[in-house]
């Protein structure tokens, strides 16, 4: 089954233990929130997921499409399906956007994309996220405002097409409009065959992107679960209301 499982996920950080027992899964097709204070581990869980070194899984599992996500390189777990939108995306100098995703979605294809074919694709899925031509030819993020870069992350999502998506904070540093730009495209990729955890402090993005669930992490395992109206009691009363 396309779901990701996560069981009594314990990860340490220079020795520091972070994620104490963590386990949620997520399954095709849904949208699961993950909440909470600064220093939870939110973001711990996004880099273990897909497999950065700084972080120590010392017990538990991780699967995804029934398989051990946690012996496979970074670059196996994105061929599998699973997607990182960081939070603060980093810039890339003298490598182009459009060089970069080309190469990013033939890593992925038996067979190359024509350059043509690819430039057209892209063009169009940048007017649904409201980019300027220009972003074709500008290195990866270099010189982005934020809201420039959160919308090249979600590009990035809809020309890979992942099955599994994790939004590592997408809506830290964007304002109004950029946060509805950004939304808008990550709910044009919803869709029976793709889950996403997105990882976020506030309710505001929720209102944009309605979860299926909210999970509430605090002190590094699930404290709460809960519907789309758990985050707005969060947003009433703040993290005391699970603590």
């Amino acid at each position: 089954m396309n779901q990701l499982v996560i069981t009594n996920l314990n990860v340490t950080v220079e020795n520091k233990e972070i994620l104490k027992g963590l386990s949620l899964t997520v399954p095709a097709g849904q949208v699961h929130a993950i909440m909470g204070p600064n220093g939870s581990g939110k973001s711990t869980l996004a880099a273990t997921l897909m497999g950065h070194p700084k972080y120590e899984v010392t017990s538990g599992s991780v699967t995804y499409k029934e398989q051990d996500v946690l012996v496979m390189s970074p670059d196996d777990r994105s061929k599998l399906g699973l997607f990182l939108s960081f939070q603060y995306p980093p810039e890339v100098a003298g490598v182009s956007m459009g060089n970069f995703l080309r190469t990013a979605l033939n890593a992925r294809r038996t067979k190359p994309m024509a350059v043509p074919e690819f430039f057209a694709m892209m063009q169009d899925k940048m007017k649904t996220m409201g980019m300027n031509e220009d972003f074709i030819t500008r290195g990866v993020n270099e010189g982005f405002s934020g809201g420039e870069k959160k919308r090249a992350e979600i590009l990035q999502m809809a020309i890979l097409q992942p099955s599994m998506c994790i939004l590592d904070e997408t809506d830290s540093g964007l304002d109004i409009d950029a946060l509805r730009i950004v939304a808008d495209g990550v709910n044009a990729l919803r869709s029976p065959e793709r889950g996403m955890l997105i990882i976020t402090h506030y309710q505001r993005l929720l209102n944009y992107i309605k979860p299926d669930v909210v999970q509430v992490l605090i002190g590094g395992i699930i404290v709460k679960t809960g519907g789309p109206e758990l985050a707005m009691e969060l947003e009433k009363t703040g993290y005391e209301l699970v603590i």
